[in-house]
């Protein structure tokens, strides 16, 4: 079992399972990427706490917390339902709506001060970095995934995950690319052109064909085509809600500093 004891500054890249923090104080700190399954909190003061992300069978005070949160995505956010039929028919309505959704916020960043898609909040993607994230998802999940194909799959300019990031030998991912933001949109609406393509074009058997995962899955892990394009539009819609919450933030600041 491992003890962290006296005043740290930083931690990255350790391997701090089983780890025990007592009387500590964790104020303001920042947890970004980092593995908490199985974690036990007891006696804690968890006040004004910003936590997203991939959140199941956690319990606060006794009470489930994952089921609450869920419904209340869905109250609030109700074309994220849409994720839920995973039939043909409803990825072609998911895809859709989140066209849709994102060809409205796109035009949003448009009218907004020069220079806002390459904005960083909170050491997060900018706006253009994560349209190329979501090139990066499609051509994983659609063109490797779903279609099969292993040549000029990836777009140099993709952004992978971070978790990835250093480990993408191989895929022609160029870390130092620098495309214009309307590089950038001409190659995601593309890729959105493709989606719409294949599941105008895919037959019920073709869906449900096995299919192999991009290369930072685990590759003993079973999934079909449709799995693989339903992937992509969780991606867009989780990434929506990253980019709009970042545009708020961006759009409050401006007004108090008038």
């Amino acid at each position: 079992m491992n003890q962290i004891t006296g005043r740290v500054d930083g931690i990255e890249g350790a391997d701090l399972r089983g780890a025990v923090v007592r009387d500590a104080d964790l104020s303001g700190a920042s947890f970004r990427e980092v593995v908490l399954n199985g974690v036990r909190m007891r006696g804690v003061e968890l006040a004004g706490a910003d936590i997203d992300g991939y959140i199941y069978g956690l319990r606060v005070n006794g009470v489930e917390v994952e089921p609450l949160v869920e419904a209340e995505l869905n109250r609030r956010h109700p074309e994220r339902t849409l994720l839920q039929d995973r039939s043909l028919a409803g990825l072609r309505a998911a895809l859709d709506a989140y066209e849709r959704m994102w060809e409205t916020t796109v035009e949003r960043v448009a009218s907004m001060p020069p220079g806002t898609v390459d904005v960083s909040v909170d050491d997060e993607w900018s706006f253009a970095q994560t349209l190329r994230h979501l090139v990066f998802c499609t051509d994983g999940w659609l063109r490797w995934g779903a279609q099969g194909r292993r040549d000029d799959v990836f777009w140099p300019a993709g952004m992978p995950h971070s978790g990835f990031a250093a480990g993408s030998p191989g895929l022609g991912i160029d870390p130092d690319a620098a495309p214009s933001y309307d590089e950038v949109l001409e190659v995601r609406r593309g890729r959105l052109r493709e989606v719409r393509e294949y599941l105008a074009a895919v037959s019920p058997d073709e869906a449900g064909s096995p299919a192999e995962p991009p290369p930072w899955m685990d590759q003993s892990e079973a999934f079909v085509a449709a799995q693989c394009v339903w992937v992509v539009l969780s991606e867009e819609w989780n990434h929506h809600q990253f980019a709009t919450r970042d545009l708020d933030l961006i759009d409050a600041d401006a007004a108090a500093s008038t």
